[in-house]
């Protein structure tokens, strides 16, 4: 490969080059961030010759160092969206993001790297403390302008890394997760939460196959782990684009509403106002919502955050966080999805 996948790889001349100032970088230390846990991130600070105008820091996204988080992003293709993301996506969608010196990726779908500008002092949201419906506002903007982007749009066809089908995958192995799921949180979760994934596997043919009232780029994991907020929440930056995918915008939203709001009572009644802010939100940027038909869309898509803590919790490196993150994950649209009777709907 032409291309370093780790820090310890970095040759500072390479990096210097990436960043356009050939030469001129002596050196930087490294310094790991985030909470993912299907890559490692870090904070690269750059010691540049004097008088160089160049960024101090940037972040450095590679594999994940744990074996079953690699083995999972290569059969479903994680890595390889992400990276296809900042090459030929984030530019032109008009969503906040962080700026991409260098993405590239090598033929085993593994081997990658991601050099992005630092954004602190933006700091990553708590998925377990979580936020109130007001914080969540700038969010719902971002995913309304991501998904209004190429909302049922033809050229969604065109990126076969983003038209990747899993779903034979996804059969194989998600009723034998949920058993592992079931076994590892039977302490933890309730039980009417956990049987909640045992009526998704006996309709996961009809989940799967449902096709949404309309069609577009989805981020697929838009909680707030994933989320970077500007001091005082006022503005945000979506980030860790792994799970990038075509589908309904209303899911997505669903997805963020159900696994960020912490306090029960105001997660019950957070649903249709957040929808309502995302219609309007499409609206402003030129979409013409069918709003009865997405309300439909977003009640199924209640079920996401479900699935993809039992998807995800069984997939990758095990830590103590983790656990508790994919508890929250699963329990908190758990109560939405029955609250608003998602399972009824397939």
């Amino acid at each position: 490969m032409s291309f370093p996948t780790s820090p310890e790889a970095i040759e500072p001349q390479w990096l210097g080059a990436v960043l356009g100032r050939p030469a001129k970088l002596r050196g930087f230390t490294s310094a790991k961030v985030g909470t993912g846990q299907m890559c490692d991130s870090y904070r690269l600070t750059l010691d540049w010759a004097d008088g160089v105008d160049a960024p101090a820091t940037v972040i450095a996204k590679c594999p994940s160092h744990d074996e079953a988080s690699r083995n999972i992003a290569k059969l479903t293709g994680t890595y390889v969206k992400e990276v296809s993301w900042y090459r030929e996506m984030a530019a032109e969608s008009g969503v906040a993001a962080p700026t991409c010196h260098f993405a590239d990726i090598a033929a085993d779908d593994v081997d990658f790297m991601l050099i992005l500008s630092d954004l602190a002092p933006a700091q990553q949201g708590d998925q377990l403390a979580g936020l109130g419906l007001a914080a969540l506002v700038p969010c719902i903007e971002a995913a309304a302008r991501l998904h209004a982007h190429l909302w049922n749009d033809a050229r969604l066809a065109d990126f076969a890394w983003l038209s990747r089908d899993n779903g034979d995958l996804i059969r194989a192995l998600f009723p034998q997760l949920y058993l592992g799921f079931r076994e590892r949180y039977a302490t933890r979760l309730a039980p009417e939460v956990l049987d909640l994934g045992a009526g998704i596997v006996d309709k996961l043919d009809a989940y799967l196959a449902r096709e949404p009232s309309a069609r577009t780029i989805v981020h697929g994991d838009l909680r707030i782990d994933n989320i970077l907020f500007a001091p005082g929440g006022t503005a945000c930056w979506l980030v860790d684009w792994q799970t990038l995918g075509r589908g309904s915008g209303a899911a997505d939203l669903a997805y963020l509403v159900g696994t960020s709001i912490a306090d029960p009572f105001e997660r019950a009644a957070a649903d249709r106002p957040a929808f309502d802010h995302w219609i309007a939100a499409l609206a402003a940027a030129g979409v013409a919502p069918d709003i009865d038909a997405l309300w439909t869309d977003y009640r199924v898509g209640a079920l996401s955050g479900y699935f993809m803590a039992v998807f995800a919790s069984m997939s990758v490196e095990r830590t103590a966080r983790g656990d508790e993150m994919f508890a929250v994950m699963a329990e908190r649209p758990a109560r939405q999805a029955l609250a608003l009777g998602s399972l009824g709907l397939l």
